[in-house]
């Protein structure tokens, strides 16, 4: 058990009291569990929570080496410690103790992390300060042992007999795909992942991902299960299908959290955790709540009531988000650090209003009633027929939910190709993405009547994210084809095949002459959509885009 001030560990001295690099307060005579505490082993640091967990951390790398939740060890697949993308390396690993709190501070180079323990908890926090690119991703990952969880949801993945895409995606014998990237889930969607069995079960309480980068809709790992283990992650920047740039700075805590089987505790969830304990211990970059604000909006109209509303706050150093209440479109974003943001609102995902805001320490921004102009939901155009609706997802059409979670050659996956014809279910026929090398050429069928077919009418392609530059290229009854329109700025990265469809919502709009038309308003007019690129390779890796809405305009 530590005791006095300056404790000797090795061949370093932790100063246990204020400033810069050590445990901001000094210590104090609170009570603690039985059992609560740090010793050295001279290769790690070992710290009882005094609760039912024991954890290590490596004096040398910063790596978890060792968790153990009553007395069984959880940690390690493969050989593998549990620590910051796939290890950091040679680090400076210091340790302190202020009360109720062990702080363990890790510095790699320009990176700083933490790992603390809480006496009487089970659970490990960890904040990440990242302040360059010297470190590309950032990621933690905890490796957890083989066969303490057995799992094979869709968002975990397997090793199997075939590779089908990098050595990422794999198809079992049943023609099912698993990868690690099929998460089925944005960020806003989950507080929390892990494994519950045996009356044990193991999270990953996410942060707040303030410093992240994607917004609300963004998809990255979250958990996998191989033949070596498992693994979970918390992902606080990855470049797979990235839409923004890197931020930089203090991410966490996120927790890792051992319980009865039973989920987490709320109160660690990303916007209700609250940690002033952490307040004075000295962490890098960290802001208490006094030196945050708010953002309170009164309600928002123009809304559809058939989808919920999503209020996001972003600039270059953090992003942040909140549902709109269903009633009135009330909303509340706290915690939010000091500056001016873009706030949008999001129909579905659907960017329909923005607008600037500033965020003083302190205090709250509150917004009076925020009106949507109709002009901005293209669903408020009148059209002659319309495939899905605008809401920034392939929602509703062919494959659409299977994608999030399968890879596009997946034996669950309705016939990629065939034809659509307008009256007949068509949004349910119409393929979710387009491939170059795999379904370009899908043709609508439609009719006019005389009077449609004697005008000119706009023809509109939503799209909500493309690879290889893919974007559609349309023709009218063979008679007139549209020009080859600019690739909109998209990720760089596999999107289609790794579970995303979100990139940058981008409307294609064609203008298609009278002359265009069949005037028997008893014939068929025929729409034929391509896909056009110079880049990209062969089948589901050819260029392609994701489909949101498709319309002729009235």
């Amino acid at each position: 058990m530590p005791g006095p001030t300056n404790r000797p560990v090795g061949r370093r001295t932790v100063v246990l009291a204020a400033g810069a690099g050590a445990v901001g307060a000094a210590l104090t005579r609170t009570a603690h569990a039985a059992g609560f505490g740090w010793t050295d082993d001279g290769a790690d640091y070992v710290v009882d929570t005094g609760a039912q967990l024991v954890l290590k951390v490596s004096r040398s790398t910063g790596d978890l080496t060792s968790l153990v939740y009553r007395g069984t060890e959880y940690q390690g697949y493969g050989g593998m410690n549990s620590h910051i993308e796939s290890g950091l390396g040679a680090s400076t690993v210091s340790i302190g103790q202020s009360g109720s709190t062990i702080l363990v501070s890790v510095t790699h180079g320009t990176l700083k992390h933490y790992y603390a323990a809480r006496s009487g908890e089970n659970n490990v926090y960890l904040w990440t300060n990242k302040a360059d690119t010297s470190v590309p991703a950032t990621r933690y990952i905890v490796r957890v042992k083989k066969g303490a969880f057995l799992n094979d949801e869709p968002d975990s993945y397997t090793y199997a007999p075939t590779t089908i895409e990098a050595s990422d995606v794999f198809r079992k014998s049943d023609g099912q795909t698993r990868s690690k990237h099929y998460s089925g889930r944005r960020v806003m969607d989950y507080d929390h992942i892990g494994w519950s069995a045996g009356g044990v079960g193991l999270w990953m309480v996410r942060s707040n991902h303030e410093k992240a980068s994607g917004g609300p809709f963004y998809r990255s790992l979250l958990r996998h299960q191989s033949a070596d283990g498992g693994g979970l992650y918390e992902i606080l920047h990855y470049g797979q299908n990235q839409t923004e740039a890197q931020r930089f700075g203090l991410q966490g805590p996120y927790v890792i959290a051992f319980t009865d089987g039973g989920a987490p505790s709320s109160a660690l969830f990303p916007g209700t955790l609250t940690t002033p304990w952490a307040d004075s211990l000295g962490i890098a970059g960290y802001v208490p709540a006094s030196g945050r604000g708010k953002v309170a909006g009164v309600g928002i109209s123009g809304r559809n009531p058939a989808y919920p509303y999503t209020v996001g706050l972003a600039n270059a150093a953090a992003q942040y988000w909140g549902s709109a209440r269903a009633s009135d479109g009330w909303f509340s974003l706290s915690g939010v650090l000091p500056g001016t943001y873009t706030l949008t609102v999001f129909k579905g995902e659907l960017a329909v209003y923005t607008n600037s805001v500033n965020v003083p320490a302190g205090g709250t921004t509150t917004l009076n009633t925020i009106a949507i102009p109709a002009s901005n939901d293209p669903s408020n155009a009148s059209a002659i027929w319309r495939i899905g609706d605008w809401n920034g997802t392939p929602a509703g059409f062919k494959n659409a939910d299977l994608m999030t979670y399968a890879h596009p050659s997946d034996a669950r996956a309705s016939s990629w190709t065939g034809n659509v014809v307008i009256g007949s279910g068509e949004t349910a026929a119409f393929p979710c993405y387009l491939w170059k090398d795999v379904n370009s050429g899908i043709l609508v069928y439609f009719r006019l009547t005389a009077a449609q077919a004697a005008a000119a009418h706009t023809l509109r392609i939503g799209v909500t994210t493309a690879y290889a530059n893919g974007r559609p290229q349309v023709t009218v009854n063979d008679t007139w084809t549209s020009a080859v329109p600019a690739p909109p700025t998209q990720p760089n990265t596999r999107s289609l095949t790794n579970g995303s469809y979100r990139g940058n919502n981008h409307t294609f709009t064609y203008s298609v002459p009278a002359s265009a038309w069949k005037t028997d308003a008893s014939q068929y007019n025929v729409l034929r959509i391509d896909v056009v690129s110079g880049s990209g390779t062969t089948g589901y890796l050819s260029a392609g885009t994701a489909v949101d809405a498709i319309d002729l305009l009235a």
